[in-house]
């Protein structure tokens, strides 16, 4: 690889919905400057601009136009972007979720960083973690990045929860293809679930600055259990004062949202960035 080629300028998006406190220009831009690259990071954020993931062809196409050489993706678009791509990378259509786009003359390709994210901040967080029975909350885009990273550490059994029971029945079908060893369910409700489970994943925005709330209902938590969430603005969300609270160990966002972006920024930059540098930064952030 080349040095000219590392050091070219990048503009890269990031599309989504009620992002405007997303601390990914900062993490993203800071790096960059560290490389010495040229690197502008705007949001494209769905609710401000009055927009859905309908729009998604119009605005991959402005960004063709524009001169941008990538995005990230997050809620809602995860997968609504997928078949819009030129090409989408096999782990990234395994997992059925695309939050990596890197456009290279005028083509798109897809890829999946969520999946490593979540599985290194987690190992990090609850290296010794029962792995017997986890339920998730959540089947969309980012679940189904969590539940892949999940089994693949090894959980013997995968409960999916979510709003859209169809979308839980899909994101099941396929694991099952990709982890035969494993038992993976869909439930409508959490509470019989939750009797045996020995950890829990949040993969929902409620939580977020813009979605505050619970996903659960705090009395299904144990303190015997693990409690790991994917939203980090805030970083403390309110399951995750709950479940410490009664004693639970807790995972927060954080260690996903640096180490996906890591993986995503080496996509765009066509090179090797510092992981442990952008965590440093990433804690040095006021994220609450």
């Amino acid at each position: 690889m080349s040095t000219n080629a590392v050091k070219k300028s990048r503009v890269i998006g990031l599309i989504g919905q009620g992002i405007g406190q997303s601390r990914s220009p900062t993490l993203h831009e800071t790096e960059a400057r560290a490389l010495g690259i040229p690197y502008a990071y705007r949001l494209i954020d769905l609710g401000v601009l009055g927009m859905g993931v309908s729009d998604l062809p119009t605005i991959l196409a402005g960004m063709k136009q524009l001169g941008f050489d990538g995005t990230n993706v997050t809620h809602p678009a995860k997968q609504a972007i997928m078949p819009l791509l030129d090409e989408v990378d096999d782990y990234a259509r395994a997992i059925g979720a695309v939050n990596t786009v890197v456009i290279r003359d005028g083509r798109t390709k897809g890829y999946n960083t969520d999946y490593s994210g979540f599985a290194e901040g987690f190992r990090r967080g609850v290296p010794d973690a029962d792995l017997s029975h986890v339920v998730q909350l959540g089947a969309g885009g980012a679940g189904a990045a969590t539940a892949c990273a999940i089994l693949s550490l090894g959980a013997g059994r995968l409960t999916l929860v979510d709003v859209q029971p169809s979308r839980a029945d899909l994101l099941v079908h396929r694991l099952r293809d990709q982890f035969p060893h494993a038992v993976i369910e869909a439930v409508a409700q959490p509470h019989v679930a939750m009797e045996s489970a020995t950890g829990l994943i949040h993969a929902t925005p409620t939580g977020m600055a813009a979605h505050p709330g619970l996903p659960i209902d705090p009395a299904l938590l144990r303190p015997d259990m693990w409690v790991a969430e994917i939203v980090y603005f805030p970083l403390e969300t309110e399951l995750l004062r709950v479940a410490r609270s009664i004693g639970c160990r807790t995972v927060d966002g954080g260690g996903m949202a640096v180490f996906q972006a890591a993986a995503a920024m080496e996509y765009f930059v066509d090179g090797p960035v510092d992981h442990e540098r952008m965590r440093a930064h990433f804690l040095a952030l006021d994220v609450d």
